[in-house]
């Protein structure tokens, strides 16, 4: 199987399954439940292909694995370019992973347009794991800005209320940031002479120049994360978003920021990074600290999660930065921990939900009385996003931090802040929803899991579970890669000081000469 064109197959798989949707034809119930079917057989199917690239997947080596090349544009050296190494491969996992989830979760709450709904998440699959796997830098564009249509589309027309506007707020926000991405990637192009992006990483940049496309750069990953201050458009989204809407952006295009930094920022830009790792430090800690105490005073469940997400990726944005072992692991743990404990989480705002229709905190109270089921899973994924050991989210908290305190103590103790208020808004938020006495009907009659809810969180708690126990498993395959990240991060400062200190030198022999010369003394 290692000369089969997996990557395409795992990429365009969804697009088959869009086209039998397509085709379908009868009563509007029959094509609902066709599709539904569809969607599902063929998300699973992908899923199936992805566990079998990880089970391929070498983890002793850094090189690219899987790779497949073929002429695209050759008269402007472009060319379609996949690969995937030691860290875009849980991505791509986690994508495919969280999609056959999502259209579960979907079965019975989507009832309109149920085709296009279903449409939407499986073209969503293949552009969010193309972008993965891209490895030319018009193909990674087009994937990454791609993924924007469908998400614009679930949040505008199957959302709540306000779903145009946040939808709206959405799509600006990411556009305007990936504008000056791809204005970044034109400058590469014209002085790499390639869209190659292997090509690119190994590419010296100048100095002055790094410092421009690294601003262009972060300013597309920044809003993707999101960093503050440009996180406003997330809790507005996740509030409007369906719920697998909300899974899949928590779940999977949050982390496009983290990746596009491991990806772009640190090996392409080594000094520019250097000089404003100060700055990532400023804004991740504010992040970490100002949207947990936003998320204690929320009222609305959604908005709670979504302000938490916030302050989770403040905690990788810090440990990609640190530029050791342990934080970076710490940071790509931590997306693929929260990748999975947020999504969880959101689909238990829509179990409450879809018996309610509210996500009001003080509507609820006592459903440990009534849904001892949905009280469990509730509380482990709870217990998972404030880090308690054992499950998914202790790891990668752990590693980041170790990481801060090699790099800055103060950093690593500003951070560690989250932690604490981490525990205060999920605990207060558990304790309201699940514990006290149920003082009103409509909750006293609200039923537990069905079999289908049960179906959705069982292989998300053994996910959550595998992870905190035996993290190894996912920690092995990324370490060659974020090694060799390191130290060709490393190399390349090392080199710009050197050829600065030479300059300085040079220079300083210059100017030495020039006074002597003017003084009428030898130097």
């Amino acid at each position: 199987m290692q000369n089969w064109p997996l990557l395409t197959l795992v990429t365009f798989l969804p697009l088959v399954g869009v086209v039998a949707m397509l085709i379908l034809r009868g009563a509007t119930e029959d094509i609902a439940r066709n599709a539904r079917w569809i969607a599902l057989w063929t998300s699973l199917v992908d899923l199936f292909i992805a566990l079998a690239i990880w089970f391929l997947f070498d983890p002793t080596t850094a090189d690219f694995q899987f790779v497949e090349q073929a002429a695209w544009l050759p008269q402007f050296n472009i060319s379609y370019q996949m690969g995937i190494d030691g860290i875009s491969l849980f991505f791509v996992v986690l994508s495919a992973f969280l999609t056959p989830i999502c259209v579960v979760a979907s079965w019975g709450s989507v009832k309109n347009r149920v085709r296009e709904y279903m449409i939407a998440f499986l073209v969503l699959e293949t552009l969010m794991i193309g972008m993965f796997c891209a490895l030319d830098f018009v193909l990674f564009y087009m994937f990454f800005e791609g993924v924007l249509i469908p998400m614009f589309l679930i949040i505008g027309i199957w959302g709540g209320p306000r779903r145009v506007y946040a939808a709206f707020k959405f799509f600006l926000y990411t556009l305007l940031g990936s504008v000056l991405m791809l204005l970044a990637i034109l400058a590469i192009y014209f002085q790499t002479g390639s869209t190659d992006m292997v090509e690119a990483l190994n590419f010296d940049f100048p100095a002055h120049l790094q410092t421009w496309l690294w601003l262009a750069f972060f300013a597309s990953f920044a809003v993707k994360v999101p960093m503050w201050p440009v996180h406003t458009w997330l809790p507005d989204a996740h509030v409007e978003a369906p719920t697998a809407g909300s899974v899949i952006l928590a779940g999977v295009l949050l982390k496009m920021g983290g990746y596009g930094f491991l990806r772009f920022s640190l090996p392409m830009f080594p000094e520019a990074s250097a000089m404003f790792t100060p700055l990532v430090y400023t804004l991740s800690i504010v992040a970490i600290i100002y949207t947990s105490l936003v998320a204690l005073v929320q009222q609305d469940m959604k908005k709670l999660i979504a302000y938490s997400s916030v302050a989770h990726m403040g905690i990788v944005t810090l440990g990609v930065f640190t530029l050791t072992s342990e934080g970076i692991q710490g940071a790509m743990f931590q997306m693929l921990s929260h990748g999975v404990v947020s999504a969880a989480l959101f689909l238990c705002v829509g179990v409450v939900y879809d018996r309610l229709h509210t996500r009001e905190i003080a509507r609820y109270g006592g459903l440990a009385q009534n849904m001892p089921k949905y009280a469990f899973v509730f509380m482990v994924f709870m217990l998972a996003s404030v880090g308690l050991p054992g499950t998914a989210g202790f790891v990668g908290e752990f590693l980041t931090l170790m990481g801060a305190f090699q790099a800055n103590t103060w950093v690593a103790f500003f951070a560690s802040t989250g932690l604490i208020l981490g525990a205060a808004y999920m605990l207060y938020l558990y304790r309201r929803v699940v514990f006290g006495v149920i003082t009103r009907d409509d909750v006293r009659a609200m039923l537990d899991l069905n079999w289908r809810e049960v179906v959705v969180f069982v292989p998300m708690l053994a996910v959550v579970m595998w992870m905190g126990i035996y993290p190894n498993t996912f920690l092995k395959p990324m370490q060659p890669t974020i090694s060799n990240l390191i130290e060709s991060v490393q190399s390349s400062r090392e080199t710009g000081h050197a050829l600065a200190g030479h300059f300085r030198d040079h220079r300083t022999v210059r100017s030495v000469a020039f006074d002597a010369a003017v003084s009428g003394r030898q130097p």
